[in-house]
C-alpha cells in the first residue's frame, strides 16, 4: 500500500481564489514580529559567536580559518567537485526529459516577471559584485601564473580565458538552479512554505517540521549570509580602491567597516520598498550600467579581437567541459586548485540558498525545461561576454600593447585591476566613476535580496510581508559578518568562510536532488495516467438549434448566472456522484466556499492521494467588441465569467457553464477515473527474474505532494 500523498487543506479558499492564484500562501496575522524561533535564534546566535571570535581575537581567527581552509581543500575537495558535476548533469536532464514540461506552479499560472525583469533580477542577485571585482583581475592573474602553460605568453592567455569562463559559467548557474527549481516546485505547485526544508518533504515527511528542517534552515540562513558577506567584503575592498583611485582615498580596513556601514544603511532603503518596488528596480538599474560600462570598453578597446575572442573561448570552453569538470590534479597536487576552483564551488554552493530563493521567487509560473534553459544560457551568455570585453582586453594591452604596469599591479593588489584597467582607456575618470557607482548598486542588491531571503528563511517561508525591522535585522548581521571578516584576515578569511560554510550544504543539495527527483516522477506519472487511460465516449450533448449554441460563444454570462449554474447544475452532480460513492462505502465530501465563488468534490482514499474536482466562478475581461465603452469603470462592469473547472495541479482550462448535469458527472468521472489509474501506477512495483513483485518500498511516498 501506498503512503499518504500529503497535500494542503482544500478548504482554505486561498488555495483556489479565482480572483489569485491558487497555490499561493495563506497570509500570516499580523504581528511585530514573524519568526521560526530555532531557525532565527540559532542562526542568529552562531553568527553572533563567529563575529565576536573574529573581532576579539583576531590573530587566532585568521589562523584557525587558514587551518580550516587548508583541511576543507585536501580532505573534502574531490567532494565539492563531483558534487556540482552531479548538480549540472542533473538540471540538465530534467530539462531535456519530459519532466521539462511540469510547471513552477499551477497548471494555469503565467510568469509573474516579464523576460526582461527575470533576468535582470536573478543576473544583478547572482553574480554583480563578483563581475565587477575579478572581470580584469581574474584573466591577468591566469596568464601571468597560469598552473599549466608559461606564463605572460599567447598560450597562457588562452587558457586563462578558459579557466575564467570554467569558473563563471553554466556550473554555478546549476547550483543555483537546483535549489531554485526544489523551492518553486514545492512552494508554488505543491503549496509548502518557500524555505530550503520544504524541497525534503518527499524524503522525510512532516519531520522537516522538527529539529532536522531547523537545521537544514539554519545551514541555509548561515550559508547564506557568509556567501552574502564575501561578497560585500570584495565589493568594499574594490570601493575603497575606486575612491583611492578617484578622490587619493586610503586604503585601510577601517575604511572599509565604514564603508560596509555607509552601504548597509543605503541598501535599507531598497529593503524597506520590497521586492517589486526596491530590489527589481536597482536590479534593472545595475543592468543599465552594466550594459553601459560593457559597451563602452567593447568599443572602445580591440571591438573585431573581442568578437572574435568571444567566439573563441566559447569553443575553447565547451570543448573542454568534461575533462575541466571532473580535473582534481590528483597526479599532480597543486595548492592552485584550492585557491581558485574550490573557493568558486564553495562561494556558489554558499550563495545558492539566497540565489536560489530570489530565483525561486521571481520564476513562478513558467516550465521546468523554459527555466533550466533560461537560468543556465541566459545569464552564462552575459558574463561570458564580461570576462571577454574586459578579461581579453586587458590581455590585449598587456600583451600587443606592453602594458605590462597592468600586470604588476593586479599582482599586488586585485582590488585595483578595474580601475588600472580603465586608466588606460579614454575618459578614465568617467568609467572609474561608473564602475565604483555600479559596485555600489551591486553591493545594495546583494545586501536588500540577501536580507529578505534570510528573512524569509527564519520566518518559515510563508508570508514575504514580514515587519520591515526583521529585513533590516538581518541586513546589519551581513554588514557585521563582512566586517568581521575583514579584520579576521581580508580577503582570505572571506574565502575560508565562503568554502565552510557551503560543505555541510553541498550534502543538503545532493538530498535535494533526490527528493525532487522523486516528487517530479510521481507528478509526471499523473500527468501521464490523464493522458493516456482510455475511456468510455461522455454523455452526448443534447441537441439545441444552431442558433442557440452561437447565442452561447457570443454571450458572457454573469456573475449571478454562473453562480447559479453552481447551484442549479454543478453542485447538485457533485451531490450524486457523491452519494453513490457513499454507497460504496468511501468517504466523500461536497462542499462550498462562504463566498459561493466554488463548489467541490473530495474523495478520501485513506492513506493515498484523496481525489479532489472543484468548479470554480473565474473572472474575465470582455473583448473589444464586446466593450461599447473603454473606460476602466465600464470595464469593470463589462466583467463576464466562467465555470471553470480545477484539480489538484491546478486550473485545467475549460468551462463547464451550460452543461447538463449529466454532462458534469460524466466530466467527474472521467478526472476520477484517470486519478485511479494514477493511483495504480504509482503503487505498481517492479518484478524481480521470476516474474513476482520485490519487497520494495512503492516510489509514492508521503510527502510527495
Amino acid at each position: 500500500m501506498t503512503e499518504k500523498y500529503e497535500m494542503p487543506d482544500p478548504d482554505q479558499p486561498e488555495h483556489f481564489d479565482p480572483d489569485t492564484e491558487p497555490g499561493e500562501p495563506a497570509t500570516q496575522t499580523d504581528s511585530w514580529y514573524r519568526i521560526n524561533p530555532p531557525v532565527f535564534f540559532g542562526a542568529g546566535g552562531l553568527c553572533l559567536l563567529i563575529v565576536l571570535f573574529a573581532v576579539l581575537f583576531q590573530d587566532a581567527a585568521e589562523t584557525v580559518f587558514a587551518q580550516v581552509q587548508n583541511w576543507v581543500v585536501s580532505k573534502a575537495g574531490w567532494f565539492y567537485v563531483l558534487s556540482v558535476a552531479i548538480f549540472l548533469v542533473f538540471v540538465v536532464i530534467l530539462a531535456i526529459s519530459n519532466l521539462g514540461k511540469i510547471k513552477l506552479g499551477p497548471d494555469h499560472s503565467e510568469p509573474d516577471y516579464s523576460y526582461s525583469s527575470w533576468f535582470a533580477m536573478l543576473f544583478s542577485a547572482g553574480m554583480g559584485i563578483g563581475l565587477m571585482f575579478y572581470g580584469v583581475a581574474e584573466p591577468v592573474m591566469h596568464m601571468t601564473a597560469p598552473p599549466d602553460a608559461d606564463p605572460s605568453t599567447v598560450d597562457a592567455a588562452r587558457e586563462a580565458m578558459r579557466i575564467t569562463f570554467f569558473h563563471w559559467g553554466i556550473h554555478a548557474w546549476a547550483i543555483y538552479a537546483v535549489v531554485a527549481l526544489s523551492l518553486a516546485y514545492f512552494s508554488f505547485r505543491q503549496n509548502l512554505p518557500l524555505t530550503i526544508r520544504s524541497a525534503l518533504y518527499p524524503l522525510i515527511g512532516d519531520r522537516i517540521h522538527g529539529p532536522i528542517g531547523h537545521a537544514v534552515d539554519t545551514f541555509a540562513v548561515l550559508g547564506t549570509l557568509f556567501g552574502v558577506a564575501t561578497s560585500l567584503g570584495v565589493g568594499v575592498i574594490q570601493v575603497n580602491a575606486g575612491l583611492a583611485y578617484l578622490v587619493d582615498a586610503p586604503v585601510s580596513v577601517g575604511l572599509q567597516v565604514a564603508l560596509i556601514a555607509g552601504i548597509t544603511a543605503l541598501a535599507t532603503t531598497s529593503v524597506v520598498m520590497g521586492l517589486d518596488g526596491g530590489i527589481r528596480r536597482v536590479s534593472e538599474l545595475n543592468i543599465l550600467l552594466a550594459v553601459a560600462l560593457l559597451l563602452f570598453v567593447l568599443f572602445a578597446g580591440p571591438t573585431e579581437f573581442l568578437l572574435k575572442a568571444f567566439v573563441q573561448n566559447t569553443g575553447h570552453y565547451m570543448g573542454e567541459l568534461v575533462e575541466t569538470t571532473f580535473n582534481l590534479n590528483a597526479y599532480e597536487p597543486k595548492g592552485w586548485l584550492g585557491g581558485w576552483t574550490l573557493f568558486y564551488w564553495g562561494w556558489w554552493i554558499a550563495w545558492s540558498p539566497f540565489v536560489g530563493m530570489f530565483i525561486a521567487r521571481v520564476s513562478r509560473g513558467r516550465t521546468i525545461r523554459e527555466f533550466v534553459i533560461g537560468v543556465l544560457l541566459v545569464p552564462t551568455g552575459f558574463t561570458f561576454m564580461w570576462m571577454t570585453v574586459f578579461g581579453d582586453t586587458a590581455l590585449f594591452v598587456i600583451l600587443q600593447e606592453g602594458y605590462t604596469e597592468l600586470g604588476d599591479a593586479v599582482a599586488a593588489d586585485t582590488s585595483v585591476a578595474l580601475f588600472k584597467f580603465l586608466e588606460h582607456l579614454p575618459m578614465a575618470a568617467i568609467t572609474s566613476t561608473l564602475a565604483t557607482l555600479l559596485v555600489v548598486t551591486f553591493f545594495v542588491t546583494s545586501s536588500d535580496s540577501g536580507s529578505l531571503v534570510v528573512d524569509m528563511l527564519t520566518s518559515g517561508g510563508t508570508d514575504e510581508n514580514t515587519p520591515v525591522w526583521q529585513r533590516i535585522f538581518w541586513a546589519v548581521i551581513e554588514g557585521a559578518i563582512a566586517a568581521s571578516l575583514l579584520l579576521a584576515g581580508g580577503l582570505e578569511a572571506l574565502q575560508t568562510a565562503t568554502i565552510t560554510s557551503a560543505l555541510p550544504f553541498c550534502a543538503i543539495m545532493l538530498l535535494i536532488c533526490w527528493g525532487l527527483w522523486k516528487a517530479l516522477r510521481v507528478d509526471y506519472a499523473k500527468r501521464t495516467t490523464q493522458v493516456s487511460t482510455i475511456l468510455p465516449p461522455r454523455v452526448p450533448h443534447n441537441p439545441v438549434p444552431w442558433q442557440q449554441r452561437l447565442a452561447r460563444v457570443i454571450d458572457h454570462p454573469t456573475r449571478d448566472q454562473v453562480t447559479a449554474f453552481l447551484d442549479r447544475v454543478a453542485t447538485p452532480a457533485m451531490e450524486q456522484v457523491a452519494e453513490e460513492l457513499r454507497r460504496r462505502e468511501l468517504q466523500v465530501e461536497v462542499k462550498s466556499e462562504d463566498s459561493g465563488n466554488r463548489r467541490w468534490i473530495e474523495v478520501i482514499h485513506g492513506d493515498e492521494m484523496e481525489f479532489f474536482y472543484s468548479v470554480h466562478l473565474r473572472p474575465y475581461t470582455p473583448p473589444s467588441f464586446a466593450m461599447r465603452d473603454t473606460s476602466a469603470k465600464r470595464g469593470e462592469a463589462l466583467r463576464f465569467y466562467q465555470a471553470e473547472v480545477y484539480l489538484r495541479e491546478g486550473g485545467q482550462g475549460y468551462s463547464i457553464m451550460e452543461w447538463t448535469i449529466d454532462q458534469v458527472i460524466a466530466d467527474i468521472i472521467d478526472h476520477y477515473e484517470k486519478h485511479i489509474r494514477f493511483l495504480a501506477a504509482v503503487r505498481r512495483k517492479p518484478r524481480d527474474s521470476s516474474g513476482k513483485p520485490e519487497p520494495v518500498e512503492s516510489e509514492h511516498r508521503r510527502g510527495q505532494a
